[in-house]
């Protein structure tokens, strides 16, 4: 049994929260947000997208499964932090590498466990996302209080250079007819193999690739990914999707990259009042009148209206939970896009036909 340390949880409006530690001991700063998933907890702590975020899980367990080093969504844990109820030491997977516990110590993840996680949802679902401080460390609140001041506001944030590759790479087969260049601005590992497993050659380009360089691997389709951050802030990923758009190839956007191709068009984003994360929110698909249940994690969305009344854009999903806008489409060139994400690790696959769509659309 590991020894565990009185534990602090301090939120931007004041609220205190004292509980024990897990993981390492230390003290992490970061936006607050919930996840509503019961499973799949490693893939969510390395989910690019959750880069500068501490993660509340809102399920009473956590832990009892283990971890193992394949389960991943990229080379690293991204959380900036841990929160939630029952934390279990103890794990019965036969098939896992070792405890949580040694998991978050061994990426040095700050958590704090046996506070009451109904009551800390409820209160950022009333009161929005907000910024907090964990620490297992510092015991004087003023000194965490001056600590938690300094942290900035996750809205005007480019976070997607902290996770996007420092260097061009490739998967795939090489011969295959299907080139696909991917802007990589936090892309998770499963997105990628959901269109290698479909026959596509890859490439996956830092975020900050020019259009010619994109250009010279002579792609026949573009790929969007996902990412951390505020999409506003990205003009320089904008410009990029513009002089794609120039090219009438087929495009397809997830989360982050739904987000820079609608603001490509003309339309606006913002950010959510505490955001969708999970693997169990319903979107309807607009097409076919069929609900998917699906992956979810953006704190900031594309304005609806600055959609619904575009002359060039369609919208093709929408959230059953908050009628949010989830996806769109062009209606005179080859691109879409949906705010959830498809590859659903973990989630139920209900909507992975969206990448036989893509594929269907590259001649």
């Amino acid at each position: 049994m590991n020894v565990q340390t009185t534990t602090y949880l301090l939120l931007s409006d004041g609220t205190l929260f004292t509980g024990k530690s897990m993981g390492a001991i230390g003290t992490t700063t970061g936006e607050i947000c919930f996840n509503t998933g019961m499973t799949g907890y490693q893939e969510v702590f390395t989910d690019p997208s959750y880069y500068g975020q501490i993660i509340i899980m809102n399920t009473a367990h956590i832990g009892n499964y283990g971890a193992k080093e394949v389960d991943v969504e990229s080379d690293s844990v991204k959380i900036s932090g841990l929160i939630c109820k029952n934390f279990s030491e103890k794990y019965s997977r036969s098939l896992a590498d070792s405890s949580l516990e040694d998991y978050l110590k061994k990426n040095n993840v700050v958590g704090i466990h046996e506070i009451d996680t109904r009551a800390l949802v409820a209160h950022v679902r009333d009161k929005g996302a907000m910024n907090c401080i964990i620490s297992s460390e510092i015991k004087d609140l003023d000194e965490l209080r001056n600590l938690l001041s300094e942290v900035p506001s996750m809205e005007g944030l480019v976070l997607s250079s902290k996770v996007s590759t420092k260097e061009a790479y490739t998967l795939g087969d090489e011969s295959s007819a299907k080139r696909i260049a991917v802007l990589d601005f936090g892309v998770k590992k499963n997105i990628l193999q959901c269109m290698v497993d479909r026959g596509a050659y890859l490439k996956i380009f830092p975020e900050r690739t020019s259009f010619a360089e994109l250009e010279a691997f002579v792609p026949n389709a573009y790929f969007l990914s996902n990412g951390p951050g505020d999409p506003s802030a990205m003009q320089f990923a904008v410009d990029t999707i513009k002089e794609i758009l120039a090219t009438n190839k087929p495009m397809f956007g997830i989360c982050l990259g739904h987000q820079l191709l609608a603001l490509a068009n003309g339309a606006t984003t913002f950010k959510m009042h505490h955001g969708h994360r999970g693997l169990n929110h319903p979107v309807l698909h607009l097409a076919t009148m069929k609900s998917e249940i699906s992956t979810q994690n953006h704190g900031f969305a594309v304005d609806y209206d600055s959609v619904a009344n575009h002359a060039e854009l369609e919208i093709t999903h929408i959230n059953l939970n908050d009628q949010s806008l989830e996806g769109i489409k062009m209606k005179s060139k080859p691109v879409f896009s949906v705010q959830y994400h498809p590859e659903a690790t973990p989630g139920p696959h209900d909507s992975r036909y969206l990448f036989d769509d893509f594929m269907a659309l590259i001649p």
